[in-house]
């Protein structure tokens, strides 16, 4: 992405349902001019106004006018401006937001499923600012129905029946420059109620005798009605297996227990990224075992302050202990006991907490999606003594998800399942189950505009493969967080050349990653990883894009100079959180971008022995004692000299591949993929151009069909096409990047390394 701005027209021509969403769309030749991908974040800026607002764009149908922008009513109004208005389009970050604040404009009658939850569900992938309207449908709420079937019966009604719009305001946002909602976001009315993973939550304003947030009915004087078996959440079996062991122990075998010495208590700690389905397992598990589960959410009790927060903790304890069996499930316990702000209360709500886990009638089950930030005293004999982690989904795991919350729902014959669960890497349970919901509303938009009658409709009512991959455009995944996840649509075979580099990774890495029980056939382990050295600009970070692509493998780019910290531990920490989620979600692939400012010879640095400490931190995650399986390394960089040897030795980054400067075949395939979308005229020959382009990289070629669309829309704003002219004015501007003496050093030690 560069940081060129244009200027369009706008018009609000295109698609209904991506205007709603905050979806603007714009010509290739201007996505290709202003450096951006399909899902990117872009800036509006009115010409002669202060508005401001954010955007997701898309490319826009073939024949559009390359200075025209294809914006809904409401996203213009949030400018100020009208149809024709000249707007100012530039590329930003994609920033998650931490909070968002919203209030209903005009009527006050909630529709069904109305909730925070349900509003951010409806809302993610969203990029808000600060004023802007924001409008939703019913139908978009209808995620909170109870099963998907619900949702769809909602859908096809409003087939049948035009909508009312929900209108809502943003009046506040964290960061306030405009961020994406995403599943972490705390969206709140202005009313004061926000989002909770749990059905119902109290504010903090009500009285602290109240019944704690609760999802059954009060306490009688009689035994708890029996409650009706839940199944596990699809996924999470495993979790869901040991909760229930652990329950139906405690509950049912405390005599067993008793006589083994192991004790009546039953303190867990559930972690996992936010919507991998943390509080909906533990209560599946309880139902399984014949529990009532009360839930308290942990950032409500942070804002009462201490004495009230013990003073519900207690209260939610009695009543669970009057319920027995039952479980106290308190969500985000990070909020009210951790690091990161602590309050000096910590002491004595650990105190209350561990008389509640030393109640043998109750079972305590804290859960956490930042298990780093909640206090180490939760862990202690006596507390949370048990934990469970619920890992990102593997590809395989994704599928059975994804055809778990689609059985009621009809799939048309091009979607196949399992090539939805290669593009969602990861993707968590709360992601999926929002990625169906909105294929479905936006199928459902798209067979009420085809018209007809309601009876003659739903025959073709179908989610189709088009409808899944809009869908995919605007659900981001939640396990990303820290780190793009994002699996790109293109592969090693649309890299021209390179045929040995090609062959060298996908030996190295994806024969590992997509076949290991062969390599276990065999009896030899999987080689650890690989370096790529050479030019700037040559092409290393494509081709490990494509090879993410042609393996369909998650992959967590790290920047070398971005995990050093001047904090004490931090590089590590940082460094060892990034192994972490690779082991999470395998298959995987680590990128360490840049490697020789992350792993510089050691003993030769003035930064107090951090270097060292990282250096000696990536050795061990390497080939430490936590085993890699499923996860490749790869590292990039254009001074192989500068890193420490120890990284390069057999069994760690043991493969060290050369990437060459792009020779004149190799410059014109760049050359076609560069001008893939943009319309070129006949007259120009990109088999010459490539030949002319003589120390250009990778990176230069793609910066001259920047470069030549850029000189097309000067020339005339009615530009169709980019011409030969165009094209000889943008090689005079854009020149090679290419070192001759920096290529002379990099082969030299190529070829001393294949002497070796």
């Amino acid at each position: 992405m560069n940081d060129a701005t244009l200027r369009l027209q706008a018009t609000t021509a295109g698609d209904v349902l991506d205007a709603r969403r905050g979806v603007v769309a714009v010509s290739g030749a201007t996505m290709a001019a202003l450096g951006l991908d399909a899902g990117d974040a872009v800036l509006l800026s009115a010409v002669g106004g202060a508005a401001t607002t954010t955007a997701v764009v898309r490319a826009a149908p073939v024949g559009t006018h390359p200075f025209r922008l294809l914006a809904g009513a409401t996203t213009l109004a949030n400018l100020g401006v009208g149809e024709g208005a000249d707007i100012d389009v530039g590329p930003v970050p994609k920033v998650p937001a931490e909070r968002v604040v919203l209030s209903r404009v005009g009527s006050t009658d909630e529709p069904p499923g109305w909730s925070p939850a349900a509003v951010r569900m409806a809302l993610l992938g969203r990029i808000v600012s600060v004023g802007d309207r924001l409008t939703l449908l019913p139908e978009d709420l209808s995620i909170e129905a109870a099963t998907l079937s619900r949702a769809r019966s909602w859908m096809e009604r409003v087939v049948a029946a035009a909508p009312r719009e929900i209108v809502l305001s943003v009046l506040d946002v964290a960061p306030r420059d405009g961020a994406t909602i995403t599943m972490s976001t705390v969206v709140a009315f202005a009313d004061g109620d926000q989002t909770s993973t749990s059905a119902t939550v109290l504010r903090s304003d009500e009285a602290a005798d109240r019944p704690v947030v609760d999802t059954l009915p009060a306490a009688s004087s009689g035994p708890a009605e029996p409650l009706e078996a839940a199944a596990p959440p699809p996924g999470l079996d495993a979790t869901f297996r040991s909760l229930s062991e652990w329950f139906d122990l405690d509950f049912h075998h405390r005599d067993l227990l008793d006589r083994l010495g192991s004790g009546r208590r039953l303190g867990v700690l559930v972690t996992g990224p936010a919507g991998s389905g943390k509080v909906s397992v533990v209560r599946a598990a309880a139902s399984a075992a014949g529990a009532r589960c009360i839930v308290l959410w942990g950032p409500q009790l942070a804002g009462l302050g201490a004495d009230a927060a013990v003073a519900r903790i207690r209260a939610a304890g009695e009543q669970a202990a009057a319920l027995t069996p039952a479980v106290l499930l308190i969500e985000d316990v990070d909020a009210v006991i951790g690091t990161a702000r602590p309050s000096g209360a910590e002491g004595t709500l650990l105190a209350e907490l561990r008389a509640r886990v030393a109640d043998p009638r109750i079972a305590v089950v804290c859960t956490s999606s930042r298990p780093d930030a909640c206090d180490p005293r939760l862990r202690e004999p006596g507390l949370l003594e048990r934990e469970v982690e619920i890992a990102l989904f593997t590809r395989d795991q994704r599928r059975e998800a994804l055809a778990v919350l689609t059985a009621g729902v009809p799939l048309g014959p091009d979607v196949d399942l399992a090539d939805v669960a290669g593009r969602t890497p990861g993707f968590v349970l709360a992601d999926l189950v929002s990625l169906v919901h909105e294929a479905g509303v936006r199928a459902a938009h798209r067979h009420q505009s085809g018209g007809g009658t309601r009876e003659d409709r739903p025959a073709d009512a179908v989610v189709s493969r088009q409808d899944v991959a809009d869908a995919l455009g605007v659900v981001r995944p939640s396990g990303a967080e820290g780190g793009s996840l994002e699996v790109p649509d293109l592969t090693l075979d649309d890299v021209g050349d390179m045929v040995e580099v090609k062959a060298a990774l996908t030996e190295t890495l994806l024969w590992p990653l997509t076949h290991p029980d062969t390599f276990a056939r065999l009896g030899v382990q999987a080689p650890r990883g690989v370096l790529l050295y050479g030019p700037p600009g040559c092409g290393k970070t494509f081709l490990v894009r494509a090879l993410a692509g042609s393996g369909q493998v998650t992959v967590l780019p790290v920047k070398g100079a971005e995990v050093l910290s001047k904090w004490v531990g931090e590089s590590e920490r940082g460094l060892r959180e990034v192994f972490r989620r690779a082991r999470q979600s395998a298959p995987a692939l680590v990128f360490l971008d840049e490697i020789d400012a992350l792993a510089p010879q050691r003993g030769q640095s003035s930064d107090s022995g951090v270097s060292d400490r990282v250096v000696a931190a990536l050795l061990t995650e390497l080939d430490g004692i936590d085993q890699m399986e499923g996860v490749s390394v790869i590292g990039a960089t254009n001074r192989p000299d500068l890193i420490d040897s120890a990284v390069l030795r057999p069994g760690r980054l043991e493969r060290l591949v050369f990437v060459p400067p792009p020779d004149a075949a190799a410059r014109a395939l760049i050359l076609a993929s560069a001008a893939k979308r943009s319309p070129l005229a006949d007259t120009i020959d990109l088999d010459d151009l490539g030949v002319r382009t003589e120390g250009y990289s990778a990176a230069d070629c793609a910066a001259l069909i920047r470069e030549a669309a850029l000189t097309a829309m000067r020339r005339s704003m009615e530009s169709t096409e980019i011409t030969s002219e165009d094209m000889a004015a943008a090689l005079a501007v854009v020149r090679p990047s290419l070192d001759p003496f920096q290529v002379n050093a990099l082969e030299a030690f190529a070829a001393s390394r294949a002497a070796r």
